[in-house]
């Protein structure tokens, strides 16, 4: 089971590529979350969302990439997850899937009506995508239970401002894992935002399986050992 799952936020093009280059080569991967932020649900807008683009589509690189066929790197043993922090999230993620991703994260907030854009994703994009449902500080835990029948697993977001790498931790996602894992305790969860090596060992213990790290990883100076000394958490808990 994958513990540790990378993730970047781009600020160009040519950030992407140099970001998945790193985590597609690091051991232990076997997963790597792209964050696409539109500056709308979230600020500032990451790639592959143009500030320049005034009119047509608003991610032209993206496009571009369909286009010429390019697909995301070593597909043959990195599964890519998008999390769309986005409110055109099911129109974006038709060109990250057909560029390789297999897994989508739609945040509770993207829709007025989730239920109904899950139902359309199952539908549009079939059973080869895993679907994830994101749920900030804040959001709902009755809009998620209506949801639940449509999605794969959840994910906390642990900082209260989502959108941006290096975010404090904020505590108060602890108590919202443990009731929400009362609730629900056969329903994966993993944790984005904040993730470090202290408060991994409270989330893994919490039931959570799954930890997103990004800024742990990206500004250490040996990233394929930091990874190493998350994935050493991993006996502990029997994770």
């Amino acid at each position: 089971m994958t513990l540790i799952v990378p993730a970047v936020l781009p600020s160009s093009q040519k950030d992407f590529e140099e970001k998945l280059t790193l985590f597609s080569s690091l051991p232990h991967i076997s997963r790597v979350q792209i964050d696409i932020v539109d500056g709308k649900l979230a600020a500032p807008a990451s790639f592959p969302y143009s500030a320049e683009a005034t009119k047509g589509t608003p991610y032209p690189e993206l496009i571009e990439m369909v286009r010429k066929g390019e697909m995301l790197p070593n597909l043959e043993h990195i599964a890519y997850e998008i999390d769309l922090m986005c409110f055109d999230a099911l129109e974006v993620a038709s060109a990250w899937l057909a560029i390789g991703a297999s897994r989508l994260i739609f945040h509770t907030e993207s829709s007025a009506d989730m239920p109904h854009l899950l139902k359309r994703a199952r539908r549009e994009f079939g059973g080869l995508v895993t679907f994830g449902l994101a749920l900030n500080i804040e959001s709902s835990f009755a809009l998620a239970g209506s949801c639940l029948s449509d999605v794969d697993y959840v994910q906390f977001m642990g900082i209260a401002k989502i959108g941006q790498q290096g975010q404090p931790f904020d505590e108060r996602v602890l108590e919202r894992i443990r009731t929400f894992h009362r609730m629900y305790p056969a329903l994966p969860l993993q944790v984005d935002g904040g993730v470090s090596l202290e408060n991994a060992k409270k989330l893994l213990a919490l039931g959570v399986s799954t930890l997103v790290v990004g800024s742990a990883i990206v500004r250490s100076k040996h990233p394929a050992a930091e990874v190493k000394k998350f994935e050493m958490l991993r006996s502990p808990f029997g994770v």
